[in-house]
């Protein structure tokens, strides 16, 4: 599977402008190499915009509230507020004007601007587009816990592709509304404006 058939700006419009560099690529080749794509990306910001200390880089219009557990490397874009007791590790690039609600885990994943975590929700090795919401405790699994083999597939056009990936969870495309207490399984890839009911499992 490649670009050819698998095109990002079917899902996340401005994919290609933040990543010029990796739209040949898939989600979850993005999501494994969080820490070294953030990692080259903060030397760019040394600018006075941005405050940057043991690999984060926190844009001085972001509010960081107290008792945050920040573990580089880590972008945190402009407008971005963080509420107190989240905590984000593992390569997190919070692109821009993001709510990341209290009691949030966030790891190797990838926000686009105006998406919002409410609180207690968690996010792991995924890929969330612009103007997405969580409700309260909506997460995303990255991993099958229960199953004897671990590798994940994904669905595209109706076709099963393997990720050769244990830890991925989902591309979640723009507009999309999750629920609360709603489970979205290791692999899904959400369709742009899809919504996701409370308690649902996809």
């Amino acid at each position: 599977m490649n670009n050819e058939n698998f095109i990002w700006v079917e899902y996340i419009q401005r994919f290609p402008e933040v990543f010029p560099h990796h739209s040949s690529g898939l989600p979850w080749q993005l999501t494994a190499k969080a820490p070294e794509i953030i990692s080259q990306r903060i030397p760019l910001l040394i600018t006075a915009e941005y405050t940057i200390q043991q690999g984060v880089a926190i844009h001085k219009s972001a509010i960081v509230e107290s008792n945050v557990t920040l573990k580089g490397p880590i972008i945190i874009g402009p407008d971005c507020f963080i509420a107190a007791n989240s905590y984000l590790r593992g390569g997190v690039f919070l692109i821009g004007r993001n709510t990341i609600g209290p009691g949030c885990e966030i790891k190797s994943s990838f926000i686009f601007p105006d998406s919002n975590l409410a609180h207690f929700n968690f996010i792991g090795d995924s890929v969330i587009g612009s103007h997405v919401n969580f409700e309260a405790g909506s997460v995303i699994a990255n991993h099958f816990n229960e199953r004897v083999t671990k590798e994940i597939s994904v669905v595209v056009n109706e076709t099963s592709v393997p990720t050769k990936s244990e830890k991925f969870g989902a591309l979640v495309g723009d507009n999309c509304k999750i629920g609360a207490n709603a489970v979205l399984s290791p692999g899904t890839i959400l369709n742009p404006g899809s919504t996701v009911k409370r308690l649902e499992l996809i």
